[in-house]
C-alpha cells in the first residue's frame, strides 16, 4: 500500500492540510508505512504539514462547524485547550474574518504569559510571516494584515465597557474573580461584523456562569482530559500528579474536565457562596489577615495558607484577598503575609502556630517588625472551628468580594476527617478572630 499525499499551494490555515490524511490515521500505520509516507512528501510539503494545525489537532481542539455564537473549551490541566483558543483567533485572523479582537485572561499577567506569549500562545503558534507584535504601553496585538487583539483583565470589568469586537477569546471563565459582571460587558461588546463569535477555554468548576453557557442553546461544547494530550507532557508530571488525583473529585474535575458539584457532605455550599457574593464591601471596621503556615518548606512544601478578610460596619464577615501559595520557604511565605497585610491596611495577622511555635511568629517579624501578630494553636478539631464558620455563611453573613475559585474548591470538597486544606484553615482563622471572638477598641471606619 502507498500514500500519495495531495500536494496544495494554499495557507495551511484557510484550506486543506497538505497531504490528505491527518495525524491520527498517520499514527495508526506501522512505521514502516510511517516511514514511507514521510520519505514522499516534498520539502514544501513537509513545511506545509508542519505549519498545519488541523493535521495535528484532536478534533475537540477544532472549531465545530454551525452557527454557534459561543464555543466553550473545557479541558483538564495540560490538555491543550489553550491551544485550540489560540489557533481559533489565529485561523480567523488569517482568514479576514477577525478584525478586531478581545482577549481576556483572568489578569493582565495571565493573558500574556499564556494567551500571547506563553508555549501555547498566538505569538508562540504564529509563523514568522504572520506573528502578531505586542504593544506594552496600549495593550494590544497587531498582526501584519492588520487586524487588532485587544487585552483585558477580568479583574477589571469595567476596562470592557465601550469597546467592541467582532471575536473574542476568553480563557480559564471559571475562574475569573469578577465573572459574571466581565462576562457581560464583554456581551455587550461583541457586536461588530455579520457573525461575532466568541471561544472560552477553562477547566470547569460549577460556577453559576459556567453553566448558564453549556445549557445555552447557542453554545458547542466539547471535551478533554489531560491525558489526551498525554505526548506532550512530562512523565513526571503523569508519575506524580496523576497518581495523586486520579479518581478523587479534584482529580475529576482538575484532569478529567468533569463538572463537579459540591460535596454533599461538604460544610460549605456554593449556593450560600454565589448568594453572599458582592463586587466590593463598602465600609468596614477591622481587617485580619489569617495564616496556616505549612509544616515543610521547599519546592514540594504544602501551601502556606493567607486570607484576609475583614468585618463590615453592617456586622458582616468579607473576605478580601486569597494569596496562598505551595512550594516556599518560611522567609518567602512571609514576605507574602506582609505583602497582603500592607496591601489592606490590616489591623492583625492571626497565626497557627501548632506546626512552627514560635518560629511561625518570628519568621513574620522579620519583614513586619510593628505589626501585631496573634499566634493561636489548634485545640480542638477542625470540624468544631469550622462548622461555626459555615454556619455564618448560611446565614448570609459571610460574603466573598469577587471570586476565589481555589479557596472555594476547598471549602465546597472539604468534610470534617478529610486532609487539612490550608485554605480554609486561613479563613477560619482570620473569620473567627473578626466574628466570633472580637477584640476591645474604638473601630476604625475605612473604605474599601
Amino acid at each position: 500500500m502507498t500514500l500519495q499525499p495531495t500536494r496544495q499551494d494554499a495557507s495551511p490555515r484557510t484550506s486543506g492540510c497538505a497531504p490528505n490524511l491527518n495525524s491520527g490515521l498517520l499514527a495508526s500505520l506501522p512505521p514502516p508505512m510511517r516511514t514511507e509516507f514521510v520519505k514522499g512528501l516534498t520539502r514544501k510539503e513537509v513545511r506545509l504539514l508542519s505549519d498545519d494545525w488541523r493535521f495535528w489537532a484532536r478534533e475537540d481542539q477544532l472549531a465545530p462547524e454551525g452557527g454557534w455564537t459561543t464555543w466553550l473549551v473545557l479541558g483538564g490541566r495540560g490538555a491543550g485547550k489553550t491551544r485550540a483558543g489560540a489557533e481559533w483567533v489565529a485561523a480567523e485572523v488569517a482568514a479576514g474574518r477577525a478584525g478586531r479582537i478581545a482577549l481576556i485572561g483572568e489578569t493582565l499577567a495571565d493573558a500574556r504569559e499564556v494567551m500571547i506569549d506563553g508555549p501555547s500562545g498566538l505569538r508562540t503558534i504564529a509563523r514568522e510571516d504572520e506573528k502578531p507584535r505586542y504593544e506594552v504601553t496600549r495593550k494590544r496585538l497587531l498582526w501584519p494584515n492588520g487586524a487588532v487583539a485587544y487585552v483585558f483583565s477580568a479583574g477589571e470589568p469595567e476596562s470592557l465597557r465601550g469597546p467592541q469586537f467582532d471575536a473574542a477569546w476568553g480563557d480559564e471563565l471559571a475562574k475569573w474573580r469578577y465573572a459574571e459582571a466581565a462576562w457581560d460587558m464583554l456581551q455587550f461588546g461583541l457586536r461588530l461584523g455579520e457573525n461575532p463569535r466568541q471561544v472560552m477555554t477553562t477547566t470547569p468548576r460549577p460556577v453559576p456562569v459556567l453553566k448558564r453557557l453549556i445549557a445555552d442553546k447557542t453554545t458547542v461544547t466539547t471535551r478533554a482530559a489531560t491525558a489526551a494530550n498525554r505526548a506532550n507532557l512530562a512523565d513526571g508530571f503523569f508519575r506524580a500528579v496523576i497518581a495523586r488525583y486520579e479518581g478523587t473529585r479534584l482529580g475529576r474535575q482538575e484532569l478529567d474536565a468533569e463538572l463537579i458539584d459540591d460535596n454533599p457532605d461538604a460544610l460549605w455550599k456554593r449556593e450560600a457562596i454565589e448568594r453572599g457574593r458582592v463586587e466590593r464591601a463598602v465600609e468596614f471596621v477591622r481587617v485580619v489577615v489569617g495564616v496556616d503556615p505549612p509544616a515543610t518548606s521547599g519546592a514540594k512544601s504544602d501551601e502556606c495558607g493567607i486570607v484576609c478578610a475583614a468585618l463590615g460596619a453592617d456586622g458582616h464577615g468579607y473576605v478580601l484577598d486569597d494569596r496562598s501559595m505551595g512550594g516556599l520557604s518560611p522567609l518567602a511565605w512571609a514576605k507574602r503575609v506582609a505583602g497582603c497585610y500592607r496591601a489592606h491596611e490590616a489591623d492583625r495577622i492571626v497565626a497557627e502556630s501548632n506546626q512552627g511555635g514560635e518560629m511561625v511568629g518570628s519568621v513574620m517579624r522579620q519583614e513586619m517588625p510593628d505589626a501585631p501578630i496573634r499566634l493561636v494553636r489548634a485545640t480542638r478539631g477542625k470540624a468544631v472551628r469550622a462548622e461555626p464558620i459555615a454556619a455564618l455563611y448560611e446565614r448570609g453573613l459571610v460574603h466573598h468580594v469577587g471570586a476565589f475559585a481555589k479557596l472555594e474548591d476547598q471549602l465546597c470538597d472539604w468534610v470534617p476527617g478529610g486532609k487539612s486544606p490550608d485554605r480554609l484553615d486561613a479563613l477560619v482563622w482570620a473569620l473567627t478572630e473578626l466574628m466570633l471572638r472580637g477584640e476591645a477598641g474604638v473601630p476604625r471606619m475605612r473604605r474599601l
